[in-house]
Protein backbone atom coordinates (compact mmCIF):
# COMPACT_ATOMS: atom_id res chain seq x y z
CA UNK A 1 0.00 0.00 0.00
CA UNK A 2 1.41 3.37 -0.98
CA UNK A 3 1.76 6.31 1.37
CA UNK A 4 -0.91 8.14 -0.62
CA UNK A 5 -3.42 5.28 -0.22
CA UNK A 6 -2.64 4.98 3.47
CA UNK A 7 -3.06 8.72 4.01
CA UNK A 8 -6.32 8.70 2.02
CA UNK A 9 -7.75 5.89 4.14
CA UNK A 10 -6.75 7.65 7.34
CA UNK A 11 -8.43 10.88 6.22
CA UNK A 12 -11.58 9.01 5.14
CA UNK A 13 -11.73 7.23 8.49
CA UNK A 14 -11.37 10.49 10.43
CA UNK A 15 -14.09 12.15 8.34
CA UNK A 16 -16.43 9.22 8.91
CA UNK A 17 -15.86 9.40 12.68
CA UNK A 18 -16.40 13.18 12.70
CA UNK A 19 -19.65 12.77 10.73
CA UNK A 20 -20.90 10.21 13.26
CA UNK A 21 -20.00 12.57 16.11
CA UNK A 22 -21.88 15.46 14.50
CA UNK A 23 -24.89 13.18 13.86
CA UNK A 24 -24.96 12.16 17.53
CA UNK A 25 -24.72 15.77 18.71
CA UNK A 26 -27.75 16.80 16.70
CA UNK A 27 -30.13 14.15 17.93
CA UNK A 28 -30.57 11.27 20.28
CA UNK A 29 -30.24 7.92 18.51
CA UNK A 30 -32.63 5.04 19.24
CA UNK A 31 -32.14 1.36 18.53
CA UNK A 32 -34.24 -1.32 16.90
CA UNK A 33 -35.22 -2.63 20.35
CA UNK A 34 -36.52 0.79 21.41
CA UNK A 35 -38.52 1.19 18.19
CA UNK A 36 -39.89 -2.34 18.50
CA UNK A 37 -41.28 -1.38 21.94
CA UNK A 38 -43.08 1.76 20.67
CA UNK A 39 -46.48 -0.02 20.32
CA UNK A 40 -46.30 -0.55 24.11
CA UNK A 41 -45.58 3.15 24.72
CA UNK A 42 -48.41 5.27 23.30
CA UNK A 43 -46.77 8.40 24.72
CA UNK A 44 -44.04 8.09 22.07
CA UNK A 45 -44.72 9.35 18.56
CA UNK A 46 -42.92 7.44 15.79
CA UNK A 47 -43.01 9.41 12.53
CA UNK A 48 -41.93 7.81 9.26
CA UNK A 49 -41.03 10.55 6.78
CA UNK A 50 -40.80 8.35 3.67
CA UNK A 51 -43.03 8.95 0.66
CA UNK A 52 -46.31 7.05 0.70
CA UNK A 53 -45.21 5.11 -2.39
CA UNK A 54 -42.21 3.79 -0.47
CA UNK A 55 -44.43 2.50 2.33
CA UNK A 56 -46.66 0.74 -0.20
CA UNK A 57 -43.58 -1.03 -1.61
CA UNK A 58 -41.95 -2.01 1.68
CA UNK A 59 -44.45 -1.82 4.51
CA UNK A 60 -44.16 0.23 7.66
CA UNK A 61 -42.97 -0.01 11.23
CA UNK A 62 -45.88 -0.82 13.59
CA UNK A 63 -47.31 2.18 15.47
CA UNK A 64 -45.64 4.65 13.10
CA UNK A 65 -47.50 7.43 11.39
CA UNK A 66 -46.53 8.56 7.94
CA UNK A 67 -45.86 12.24 7.45
CA UNK A 68 -43.76 12.53 4.30
CA UNK A 69 -40.80 14.84 4.11
CA UNK A 70 -40.60 16.29 0.63
CA UNK A 71 -38.03 18.72 -0.62
CA UNK A 72 -40.53 20.70 -2.70
CA UNK A 73 -43.62 20.41 -0.51
CA UNK A 74 -42.85 19.91 3.16
CA UNK A 75 -45.80 18.06 4.65
CA UNK A 76 -43.93 17.52 7.90
CA UNK A 77 -43.66 21.22 8.73
CA UNK A 78 -47.31 21.73 7.80
CA UNK A 79 -48.34 18.77 9.98
CA UNK A 80 -46.42 19.94 13.03
CA UNK A 81 -48.06 23.36 12.79
CA UNK A 82 -51.63 22.05 12.34
CA UNK A 83 -54.29 22.69 14.96
CA UNK A 84 -54.59 19.70 17.30
CA UNK A 85 -58.02 18.65 16.03
CA UNK A 86 -56.92 18.82 12.39
CA UNK A 87 -53.80 16.76 13.13
CA UNK A 88 -55.92 14.07 14.78
CA UNK A 89 -58.33 13.99 11.83
CA UNK A 90 -55.54 13.75 9.28
CA UNK A 91 -53.13 11.36 11.04
CA UNK A 92 -55.39 9.39 13.40
CA UNK A 93 -53.60 10.22 16.62
CA UNK A 94 -53.12 13.15 18.95
CA UNK A 95 -50.71 15.82 17.83
CA UNK A 96 -47.46 15.56 19.76
CA UNK A 97 -46.81 18.24 22.36
CA UNK A 98 -43.57 20.21 22.14
CA UNK A 99 -42.01 17.92 24.77
CA UNK A 100 -43.49 14.61 23.52
CA UNK A 101 -40.81 12.07 22.61
CA UNK A 102 -40.78 11.93 18.81
CA UNK A 103 -38.73 9.37 16.92
CA UNK A 104 -38.15 10.03 13.23
CA UNK A 105 -37.46 7.27 10.73
CA UNK A 106 -37.15 7.03 6.96
CA UNK A 107 -35.39 4.54 4.68
CA UNK A 108 -31.81 4.83 5.92
CA UNK A 109 -31.73 7.74 8.38
CA UNK A 110 -30.87 10.74 6.21
CA UNK A 111 -34.36 12.20 5.83
CA UNK A 112 -35.01 11.48 9.51
CA UNK A 113 -32.13 13.83 10.32
CA UNK A 114 -33.72 16.54 8.16
CA UNK A 115 -37.06 15.96 9.90
CA UNK A 116 -35.38 16.36 13.29
CA UNK A 117 -33.97 19.73 12.22
CA UNK A 118 -37.43 20.92 11.10
CA UNK A 119 -39.10 19.81 14.33
CA UNK A 120 -36.36 21.40 16.43
CA UNK A 121 -36.81 24.70 14.56
CA UNK A 122 -40.54 24.52 15.39
CA UNK A 123 -39.77 24.22 19.11
CA UNK A 124 -40.01 20.45 19.63
CA UNK A 125 -37.49 19.40 22.26
CA UNK A 126 -37.59 15.63 22.82
CA UNK A 127 -36.42 14.34 19.45
CA UNK A 128 -34.72 11.10 18.47
CA UNK A 129 -33.64 9.38 15.29
CA UNK A 130 -33.88 5.75 14.36
CA UNK A 131 -30.59 5.96 12.50
CA UNK A 132 -30.90 2.68 10.63
CA UNK A 133 -34.56 3.38 9.95
CA UNK A 134 -36.44 1.03 7.59
CA UNK A 135 -33.29 -0.74 6.39
CA UNK A 136 -32.35 -1.67 9.96
CA UNK A 137 -35.94 -2.59 10.80
CA UNK A 138 -36.31 -4.85 7.76
CA UNK A 139 -32.96 -6.50 8.47
CA UNK A 140 -33.85 -7.20 12.12
CA UNK A 141 -37.33 -8.42 11.18
CA UNK A 142 -36.00 -10.68 8.42
CA UNK A 143 -37.99 -8.89 5.71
Amino acid sequence: MSLLESTGRLIASKLKNQTKLIFRQLASIVTYEEVKDVPNKPEICLIDVRRREELKETGRIPASINIPLFFLVDELEDALTLERSNFKLKYGRAKPQKDTKIIFSCRSGKRALEAEKIAKALGYTNLSLYSGSWLDWANNEGL
